[in-house]
């Protein structure tokens, strides 16, 4: 037989979704695969149970279902604060996932170079090996996960293609400030390099932070995309509804990635997921309310059982810890096992999203019914009782 292709020995499956199996099949609460286990807005779910009658059940438009594109530029500009044309400023894809994908391939040639900040999300890893392209890793520094401006300049001056950021940042929880985004804006223009942002967490953000578009900044509409979903925001990440956000010269590009990758979004998700996108603007502080309050449950819980953690800024994500607990020799990994057998609580490994090296990080995330989170951090309270340590 012919030798297969070399690029997925630059990656593994991902740990994430692996460890979601593992959690299921050891009974334990899955506290590792961001997802809510709380119902969607009823507003979508009665929608939907209208559209399993009514329809549509055929092939969309390639680009998105033209009523959903309309409400999609209404929500997202008046967040964004600019007018969106529904027609040639975005596409609908198959969650921010594909969003993702097809925007890297509409930008990039194999062996351009993309800057990518650590820790990180798991797909970009992949997805930018997947592309031909070459990753550059720039820190975030813990515990507060800001970067140096010296050493980001320094991965700029390697002539990358673009630059990848998650922001508010999964794992990290980090909200990137005006001073940073407007330094980063800066290196764009000044290098030549495009911005391609997953802000899928833009509506989870805590305190005094606030969620700052990339797009907005002078100078940046023309070399933003920007990529997010429903999935967060509306607690449908089964839906599988992601989009991207760009000026036309560029959509034009995604759209044909988009096109051959995916044909298009499901029919009748996207006709039910217009409910969502029309709420009013008190859904969003409901929203944001309800994850401060489960933020603020599961981080009480942690700080008493004494388990260390990164107080997250936005997303709905904890990086915890785990030195305290470790066995001389134990991986973040075989701890995370240990976790599930033992205790009946999943997480993942921070190896998977560091590219420092690291052995005693893990990422907890609390979108979970009250009641979950107190079960989860009950059966972490006896975690020395059940690690016999």
């Amino acid at each position: 037989m012919k030798e297969m292709s070399r690029k997925n020995a630059h990656f593994t499956d991902s740990v994430i979704r692996r460890m979601t199996r593992i959690s299921i099949a050891n009974g334990a609460i899955n506290l590792s695969q961001g997802y809510p286990d709380f119902d969607p807005p009823k507003a979508i779910t009665d929608r939907l149970k209208e559209v399993a009658d009514l329809g549509p059940h055929q092939y969309p438009i390639t680009m998105g279902a033209p009523n959903f594109r309309q409400a999609l530029a209404k929500k997202a500009g008046r967040f964004m604060g600019r007018e969106l044309d529904p027609e040639t400023d975005m596409v609908v894809t198959i969650g921010s996932t594909e969003a993702m994908v097809d925007t890297i391939f509409a930008l990039t040639n194999p062996g351009d170079k993309i800057v990518i900040f650590s820790p990180y999300f798991e797909n970009y890893h992949a997805q930018t090996i997947m592309a031909g392209c070459e990753p550059i890793f720039v820190p975030l520094i813990p515990p507060t996960f800001r970067f140096d401006f010296d050493v980001l300049e320094d991965a700029f001056k390697q002539n990358p293609k673009a630059i990848l950021i998650c922001n508010p940042a999964n794992p990290s929880g980090r909200v990137f400030t005006m001073e940073e985004l407007k330094f980063i804006a800066d290196l764009c223009i000044k290098y030549d390099v495009y911005a391609i942002m997953d802000e899928v967490y833009e509506h989870i953000v805590y305190d005094d932070h606030k969620h700052i578009y990339m797009n907005s900044l002078p100078g940046m509409w023309e070399r933003t995309v920007s990529c997010s979903s429903l999935s967060k925001t509306y607690s449908i990440t089964g839906w599988r509804l992601g989009y991207a956000i760009a000026p036309k010269e560029i959509m034009d590009r995604i759209k044909q990635y988009h096109d051959f990758n995916a044909v298009g979004a499901p029919s009748p998700l996207m006709e039910a997921a217009v409910a969502g996108l029309e709420m009013p603007d008190s859904y969003y502080e409901e929203f944001g309310a309800h994850y401060a309050h489960m933020k603020k449950l599961f981080t009480t819980g942690l700080e008493s059982i004494g388990i260390p953690f990164t107080n997250p800024e936005g997303t709905y994500f904890v990086l915890a810890d785990i030195a305290p607990f470790l066995k001389p020799g134990q991986t973040d990994v075989d701890f995370c096992m240990e976790m599930v057998e033992k205790v009946g609580v999943g997480m993942v490994p921070g190896t998977s999203f560091f590219r420092e090296k690291i052995n005693n990080i893990v990422r907890l995330h609390f979108a979970k019914k009250d009641d979950t989170l107190n079960e989860a951090l009950n059966r972490l309270s006896k975690i020395h009782e059940k690690l016999g340590r």
